[in-house]
């Protein structure tokens, strides 16, 4: 008899936009995910036919009628609250893209709903399975610099993601569509990985801006200052850069982490150890991170964990903060 770690589970992607093309649908295919989870439709509201290799539809409703287990959730932001807790109505749990909520509020609508109907709800916060940060994390857990104060994460884009659009202006750079810019939508990934790394902030400090993209209504520019005890952390995040560029830096007591143009250093005294991790760089990388994901996915289906829950209210509570303190123009204290 097949034990319960073994069942397979039945889904349905909702939306074919680009990051279900260059990431999802890829990440289906791989082992880890393939394993536990079936494919079986796909939903876009623009008809694209063969695409995803299932019976895709351009609405909801026949999605109701195939005796889902789960949908991915990838589309713009503006429907992620919706479309979830349209899926915990119909019995279903839910992949979503990030971020899944935006304020602290529609957490907690998630979180009744996702309880009301014994379903798991999980982000798409797939940084973590990323091996560079992994590598980071287990220095961090060993203390291999000891005691860190100090995180610096900085982010350069040229432009937000087109996607699959065809107009120019990407949805991530109209608020209708995407609810917030650069702070939000790579903002998100960055906010939990520190939040692994620091737990809460006791404070938090924001400055937006639009710089070089007029067309957007969103802003293309943003620094948090985000305070601890004993520590700091800033993020940096542009899409008006001039080439692509990632740095993570922990400075601690005893050394410094470092990951700039693909490389990793872990300096101590006067020791470097090194590691190439060029390739997690390039977007073909992603798939495998999703994959693993999608197999912890799986896995809190099999024992109805409820963490993911935490974990989406974690990410809006900050980031309701975030905004809070864009808008009043002065840093606010996180309520514990």
């Amino acid at each position: 008899m097949r034990g319960l770690r073994e069942r397979r589970y039945r889904g349905a992607v909702i939306g074919l936009g680009g990051v279900a093309l260059q990431s999802h649908l890829p990440a289906f295919r791989l082992p880890a995910a393939s394993s536990r989870l079936d494919l079986v439709a796909a939903m876009d509201p623009l008809p694209r036919l063969g695409i995803a290799g299932v019976p895709t539809y351009t609405d909801l409703a026949p999605l109701a009628d195939l005796n889902l287990d789960f949908v991915d959730i990838c589309t713009p932001t503006s429907s992620h609250l919706e479309l979830t807790l349209w899926a915990l109505e119909h019995g279903m749990h839910v992949l979503c893209e990030k971020p899944v909520a935006l304020t602290a509020d529609e957490a907690e609508q998630i979180r009744c709903a996702a309880r009301g109907a014994n379903r798991i709800v999980m982000p798409c916060h797939q940084y973590r399975f990323n091996p560079a940060w992994r590598r980071i994390r287990e220095w961090l857990d060993r203390d291999a610099i000891g005691r860190w104060y100090l995180a610096e994460f900085d982010v350069y884009r040229l432009a937000a993601d087109l996607g699959t659009g065809t107009d120019g202006l990407p949805w991530r750079g109209r608020a209708a569509a995407a609810r917030g810019g650069v702070l939000l939508d790579h903002g998100t990934h960055l906010l939990y990985q520190l939040l692994d790394v620091a737990g809460p902030p006791t404070q938090v400090h924001t400055w937006a801006g639009r710089l070089r993209h007029a067309a957007y209504d969103v802003e293309d520019t943003a620094q948090l200052v985000l305070e601890f005890p004993g520590r700091m952390a800033k993020i940096f995040l542009t899409w008006a850069g001039r080439a692509r560029e990632n740095r993570i830096r922990f400075i601690g007591e005893g050394g410094t982490i470092e990951w700039r143009g693909g490389l990793l250093t872990l300096e101590q005294a006067k020791h470097t150890t090194a590691f190439d991790h060029t390739a997690e760089l390039r977007k073909e990388s992603y798939a495998t991170w999703f994959a693993e994901l999608f197999a912890s996915f799986a896995g809190a289906i099999d024992t109805g964990d409820l963490e993911p829950l935490n974990d989406i209210a974690r990410v809006a509570d900050l980031l309701g903060m975030a905004y809070s303190s864009l808008r009043s123009g002065v840093g606010l204290a996180v309520m514990a």
